[in-house]
């Protein structure tokens, strides 16, 4: 590929059209959309993304934002379409010395660009810096800082790149709640020439913090977007001009569309990232939102979550459309066949750390290895606790592992790990020793207690089920015993002072007092029930029940599908050679089993089904499949014919 020649601008492209709505409601005639995976339902990156930058570079799309503490820092993201998405490379290494790993500060910021031949990183951390690479796989150069002169002052943070159409790069820059600032970048990435003083924008605090501002360009205008705070807003303004002249700026108002959906789970949406412009002329950002509660708890905690959002135009006035819960028209890609995002299964068989994992400070990355015991990854804490996270990107999950340690003090622990931003509420299930060895537990002061009966290699899970936590042990993997009664998580889920530091909810592993290894790490446990109301996408289905007897079932005759992101079905031996379905049924029918695709990927099953005689009649269907392996999205299709001929509880695979 040669990327002078096939980069697209940040929506550079003049051309005028005005796009229509490509929202996909659940009564359309059309037959395709009940048998395809034409549409998305938001968000497309779930859990902790905040401050979104993105990046279309030919026929590649790129992502980052701010990785606050998380290291190593700058996680690099890479899709096709826009939906799912992967990491590929991580810029800044944990031993970057200007970096500060306490929660709340790190790296800000993350702005992706490419310009004069190179991609590029600019980032805030103790002052502005970037780095540079000839692909965004990596390697990425050592951060080089960027100088400032008087008349720039100080260059803040959450600064993004905007490229004109004569392909000259500008560094849009924001400090403070008054400063709003556009200058010139050379071919050596540093500031030069004259600066365009744009503190006008925010003098009287019109937009809270105006922070996060980023540019397009369309039909000879500038539109520059600055965002409320962290709590939302999102607005627009346009120019003919690059100047400081703020007679030549139009204030727009407000970028989104209202929001009309009662249902939406997501507050108002700021950070955009520059609109883009498709070949088929469509224009698509991507924003971040704290997820609301539509009863009960605050997800607040999960962070700051990214979303895919199109761009319409009325005339020369942008508009981004509104959240919603309903399915979303994909943009027109081609499919990528990368798996929806959620936090990755790992059996620590590789040489090198799956750039999925982040640690807490810039200690631990030294303090883990993948050799010392081949298929194993040992944790070694030194004085502190080590860990070793992802991000949480679901309501509902059972995250599993296997440790082996041998505890003979009470300062010894290893096992599970979930932790909001700041790292003041967590919640472990470890192997430890309290008086004899133990199995723990616990989340602040609700604790669990047990025996270890199974000695120092023992499996250890913690089953998500919305804010309910419940810990279990097995000794091998297939009979799961409880410790205890469930935890509420609603103190994890909350929002916390600063925005719980301003990052979301990690999961992971962890060990204390001495070194502990771990033979793998499962995050979606196809072996444990998966309610279906955790779907990820659908169409054509609506969640039905409460609680204990909520489920999934199809609103319309023709048909409709759901899917379940990430589920992990094992492998060699282990591997998944059954599945069953819980559900009540008004009539007969067929469920099919599909897997990463309803029309390229792989259908595993076809389960026939009988009317269960009446809707609180609970009842499993099951059907042998050959063995299934590794970590895929699963979809569940309903029969067409009749709606609401089934309602399914969960799926369960068995070894």
């Amino acid at each position: 590929m040669n990327p002078k020649k096939t980069y697209t601008r940040l929506a550079f492209l003049a051309l005028s059209l005005t796009c229509g709505s490509l929202f996909a409601q659940s009564n359309t005639g059309d037959k395709s959309f009940y048998n395809e995976v034409k549409t998305y339902v938001n968000p497309v990156l779930p859990g902790d993304h905040p401050d979104p930058t993105m990046l279309r570079v030919g026929d590649d799309f790129y992502h980052c934002g701010s990785s606050f503490h998380f290291t190593p820092y700058l996680p690099i993201y890479h899709s096709k379409d826009m939906v799912h998405w992967e990491v590929i490379s991580r810029v800044v290494p944990p031993t970057a010395s200007f970096v500060t790993d306490r929660p709340s500060a790190g790296i800000w910021q993350g702005a992706i660009t490419y310009f004069y031949g190179s991609y590029w990183i600019y980032f805030s951390a103790n002052g502005q810096w970037f780095s540079k690479a000839s692909d965004p796989k990596g390697p990425w150069s050592e951060p080089v800082r960027v100088k400032g002169d008087p008349k720039t002052g100080p260059l803040g943070y959450d600064n993004s790149i905007f490229v004109d159409d004569d392909g000259k790069p500008y560094m849009v820059i924001k400090n403070g709640q008054k400063t709003n600032r556009i200058q010139e970048l050379g071919r050596d990435g540093q500031l030069t020439s004259s600066v365009i003083d744009l503190d006008w924008v925010n003098a009287k605090l019109q937009y809270s913090w105006a922070e996060g501002p980023v540019m397009c360009k369309r039909n000879g205008y500038y539109y520059y977007f600055p965002a409320g705070d962290v709590s939302g807003g999102q607005y627009a303004m346009r120019g003919k001009a690059l100047t400081a002249d703020s007679t030549q700026w139009e204030r727009l108002g407000d970028f989104f569309k209202p929001i009309t959906d009662p249902k939406t789970g997501f507050r108002r949406p700021n950070h955009i990232s520059a609109p883009i412009q498709l070949a088929d002329g469509t224009w698509w950002t991507i924003g971040q939102s704290y997820e609301k509660p539509l009863q009960g708890a605050d997800w607040s905690g999960m962070g700051r979550q990214t979303s895919l959002y199109q761009v319409i135009w009325e005339g020369d006035r942008p508009w981004g459309l509104a959240p919603t819960t309903k399915p979303v028209m994909k943009p027109n890609l081609p499919k990528s066949g990368i798996l929806w995002r959620s936090a990755q299964s790992d059996q620590f068989d590789s040489e090198t750390l799956s750039m999925n994992w982040h640690f807490l400070n810039k200690r631990s990355p030294n303090r883990y290895s993948l050799s010392d015991r081949k298929g194993w990854v040992r944790l070694s804490p030194d004085t502190a606790r080590v860990h070793l996270m992802q991000k949480e990107t679901d309501h509902y999950y059972s995250a599993v592992t296997r440790v082996d340690l041998n505890a003979e003090d009470a300062a010894t622990k290893a096992g599970l790990y979930l932790t909001n931003g700041n790292q003041r509420v967590f919640v472990q299930l470890y192997s430890g020793f309290d008086n004899g060895k133990k199995l723990v537990f616990k989340l602040d002061t609700a604790i669990r207690t047990l025996p270890n009966s199974v000695g120092n290699v023992v499996w250890l899970k913690v089953e998500r089920n919305e804010h309910q936590l419940t810990g279990y042990y097995s000794g091998d993997g297939k009979k799961w015993s409880s410790i205890g009664a469930p935890i509420s998580a609603v103190s994890l889920d909350k929002v916390q002072p600063n925005y719980n530091s301003w990052v979301g909810t990690s999961v992971g592993l962890f060990a204390e007092g001495k070194p502990a290894d771990f033979d793998f790490f499962v995050c979606k446990d196809g072996f444990s029930p998966l309610p279906a109301v955790g779907y990820s996408n659908y169409y054509g289905v609506e969640k039905v029940g409460e609680t204990a007897e909520a489920g999934v079932t199809n609103d319309s005759d023709q048909g409709g599908w759901f899917m379940l992101s990430g589920v992990d079905l094992g492998n060699g031996k282990d591997a998944a050679k059954q599945i069953q379905i819980q559900l009540s049924a008004a009539a007969s029918g067929t469920l099919e089993v599909w897997l990463d695709d309803l029309t390229t990927g792989k259908k595993i099953a076809s389960i026939p089904f009988k009317s269960t005689g009446g809707k609180a009649n609970w009842k499993s269907v099951s059907q042998s499949i050959k063995g299934i392996a590794g970590h895929h999205d699963v979809f569940v299709k309903f029969p067409s014919g009749q709606a609401k001929v089934a309602t399914i509880k969960t799926i369960q695979f068995q070894k």
